[in-house]
């Protein structure tokens, strides 16, 4: 890390999965890190023990447009610059089919998913532009680029949504020197794997051990994805070392959107096989993960 410069970093969606782990590398690299996150009640400066002098919580709610605003004004107020804007909160959408579109579970997962992206780097522009540099980074998904990878459609949609947008707005910022990136995520094991199927609790942390397993054969790269895997692929984006890189698209994946060579080890193998494994431990009196999987 010779000559690395240390920068202030926003993070939406970072008290766990993949927006902790980038919290974490920028912390460990020595940066500043504010986390603006739904739910931050048992976060403190001291929680991530790297560096509490450095790190900051706020409770934002991406799909308010006055949240988002005041996350970015409150890192301003903290640190005075922002070098770098990571666009992670994100939600599922279920799974609905067609014909069982819901307006209000659309609406809400389109302003999570697209609008608060837009919000964050409307927000993130204003700062970086007048300081004429910074790196704006969206947290999109393979299910924004192929159409192989699940049935969830408002949620393959929107992601879709920021890819094009991260490259639209590249073309906009690369004047005043920001550039904006995004990553599409394979199949990676965080808490939304449990937080889908409306898990809780011991439950939900249960579920990434059975994630962990369950994606290892979904790729070709025999392992699941780790948040570790996404915060590194951010870091570099964000880095000088990519100073070069605009409007890109990154996809961190194991290989999951360019195929299989087994194709029945898809996401319905996945599924079959997590509540296989989640029926036995349940069987075997463990405190795994509830009967709302089951739905």
């Amino acid at each position: 890390m010779a000559g690395y410069k240390r920068r202030v970093v926003t993070i939406t969606g970072g008290t766990s999965g993949i927006g902790l782990a980038i919290a974490k590398r920028h912390l460990s690299a020595g940066d500043s890190v504010v986390i603006g996150s739904l739910d931050v009640t048992e976060f403190t400066p001291g929680s991530l023990h790297l560096a509490p002098n450095r790190a900051r919580f706020l409770r934002v709610d991406v799909g308010r447009a006055e949240d988002v605003e005041a996350l970015v004004s409150y890192t301003l107020a903290e640190f005075g610059r922002l070098d770098v804007m990571v666009n992670n909160a994100g939600i599922g959408d279920g799974g609905l089919l067609v014909r069982d579109f819901d307006h209000e579970r659309m609406r809400r997962v389109n302003a999570v998913l697209f609008e608060g992206v837009a919000l964050g780097m409307k927000h993130a522009a204003r700062v970086m532009v007048p300081q004429g540099s910074g790196s704006i980074i969206n947290i999109s998904s393979i299910a924004g680029i192929a159409t192989h990878i699940n049935s969830d459609h408002i949620y393959s949609a929107a992601k879709a949504a920021v890819v094009h947008l991260t490259k639209t707005a590249s073309l906009e910022l690369a004047a005043a020197n920001v550039r904006v990136n995004c990553i599409c995520p394979g199949y990676i094991a965080t808490p939304l794997f449990g937080r889908d199927l409306g898990l809780t609790g011991e439950a939900l942390e249960g579920s990434v051990e059975v994630a962990l397993e369950v994606f290892s054969d979904m790729q070709p790269l025999r392992r699941a994805g780790r948040p570790e895997d996404i915060a590194a692929a951010c870091f570099w984006l964000s880095s000088g070392e990519a100073s070069f890189v605009t409007g890109h698209a990154l996809v961190v994946d194991g290989g999951a959107s360019v195929g299989n060579w087994e194709p029945e080890r898809g996401r319905g193998h996945a599924i079959d096989l997590a509540m296989e494994k989640i029926n036995k431990n349940k069987r075997e009196g463990s405190a795994g993960i509830d009967a709302k999987m089951r739905s």
